[in-house]
């Protein structure tokens, strides 16, 4: 009996390791989930040679924030050139560093 809760423990783990990584619910070693979801927002300000944007944002669950208004920094300068302040925005943003990076934005219709 005990031979075969043995074998039946075995098989149970080595399927659950064959699972898809989605179905696993890995992080990654930073600690974000691979799939961040985006957060709604409304830009306040908007600083091209300082490469940051102003959001007031609703909650970012993977950085654990209340919605509030605060300044981001951008991964990438390209990513103000078509935003203007009122408009409504899609995000994800990432702590890097000490700082907090708006690494994908997208306009709402």
């Amino acid at each position: 009996m005990k031979i075969r809760y043995g074998f039946v423990l075995l098989v149970s783990v080595l399927a659950s390791s064959m699972l898809p990584a989605s179905a696993q619910q890995q992080k990654s070693p930073a600690g974000v989930s691979p799939a961040v979801e985006m957060t709604e927002g409304e830009v306040r300000k908007v600083d091209n040679a300082g490469r940051k944007i102003t959001l007031r944002h609703g909650e970012i669950k993977n950085l654990d924030m209340p919605a509030m208004t605060m300044v981001f920094q951008v991964k990438d300068a390209a990513m103000l050139d078509k935003l203007q302040v009122g408009d409504k925005v899609r995000f994800r943003a990432e702590k890097t560093g000490s700082a907090y990076t708006v690494t994908a934005i997208e306009q709402l219709k």
